[in-house]
């Protein structure tokens, strides 16, 4: 996981502000590489790529119970073996039985969403055998295994140290995502950070609930008195004025470099550089240079290797001679 990433969820937020400006580049790539997409078109994009964010959360969370079924049928088959051995007879049934797979398998909300949005890794038996073999080999599973006693917690613990092992990187997972929602591709990160928030509040005795898709909805929910702009009236914003100017940035970045044919612009260049420009004419709240910094650290993991030059210098030339500093 890279560090800009990891910033990113140490916020403790579903999406916040540098989230949101991310997918709202991708968005105007989108319509960089193909030229054709309407206002309503961009929005509804947009708008399909943050709420997938969440249903990512939703389906790697339910995983918590299909993990632990792994490990109950394994028991069972053990002990319907022709000659069972006094370990299969008596296993250790401690992560079988772990309180927060009961916890999700007995919540009506929980389970009633994921019916909605039909999730379910019952297609994917083979992923989660080989998940739970991988889970079964580390250390970190022992060492829960043998500790005595049960609770809430450790439980919680130690299923956090599953998403972060497991599923992180996991080459296996990747085309079960891709074939599940396209609009999976790079979310795996935060979905996985909510999961690891969620099981933290289990394990405080919260009850669990959906999170808001939005930071700004979720402090109004924790804080109805705080008084925060709207996270999504942003977004919904830069999205709507970044296509707006596309075509007028476009003509201004050719203009700054003359001799050199249109072509040539990187539509990952001219996405980062539309979103940044929207943002600083529109939002005159947030200082320039914070919103150059934010695009500048976008392009250094989306574009080309020289992007990220070329980009914080047509950048600092246009604000500049806009006045905009």
């Amino acid at each position: 996981m890279t560090l800009y990433l990891q910033e990113i969820l140490d916020k403790k937020t579903m999406l916040g502000r540098r989230i949101l400006r991310i997918k709202a580049f991708k968005t105007i790539y989108a319509y960089a590489v193909t030229g054709k997409m309407t206002q309503a078109e961009a929005a509804e994009q947009f708008k399909a790529s943050c709420e997938a964010v969440r249903y990512l959360y939703l389906f790697m969370l339910s995983s918590v119970p299909y993990i632990t079924a792994e490990a109950r049928s394994r028991i069972e088959a053990a002990k319907g073996k022709l000659n069972p051995s006094a370990e299969d007879l008596n296993p250790n049934e401690k992560f079988a039985g772990n309180a927060l797979a009961v916890l999700l398998e007995n919540d009506p909300d929980f389970n009633k969403i994921l019916e909605r949005k039909k999730l379910s890794w019952t297609p994917y038996d083979i992923l989660i055998r080989n998940i739970f073999d991988s889970i079964s080999g580390k250390d970190y599973y022992k060492r829960y295994m043998e500790a005595p006693g049960t609770s809430l917690a450790e439980d919680c613990k130690l299923f956090t140290k599953i998403f972060e092992q497991e599923f992180v990187d996991n080459e296996a997972l990747e085309p079960v995502l891709e074939e599940i929602s396209l609009l999976w591709v790079d979310d795996l990160a935060y979905a996985l950070t909510w999961c690891c928030h969620s099981v933290d509040d289990l394990a405080a005795g919260k009850p669990w609930r959906l999170p808001e898709l939005y930071q700004s909805d979720q402090i109004l929910r924790d804080r109805p008195e705080a008084k925060v702009d709207s996270d999504k009236d942003f977004a919904t914003k830069l999205v709507r004025c970044a296509l707006a100017g596309y075509e007028k940035y476009f003509e201004k970045v050719v203009s700054m470099v003359p001799g050199w044919d249109k072509d040539r612009l990187f539509s990952s260049d001219m996405a980062v550089i539309a979103c940044a420009m929207a943002e600083i004419e529109n939002f005159k709240d947030i200082p320039a240079k914070v919103s150059l910094n934010e695009y500048v650290e976008i392009s250094k993991f989306y574009c080309s290797p020289k992007s990220r030059s070329f980009i914080n210098g047509v950048l600092d030339r246009l604000i500049k001679e806009n006045n905009l500093i």
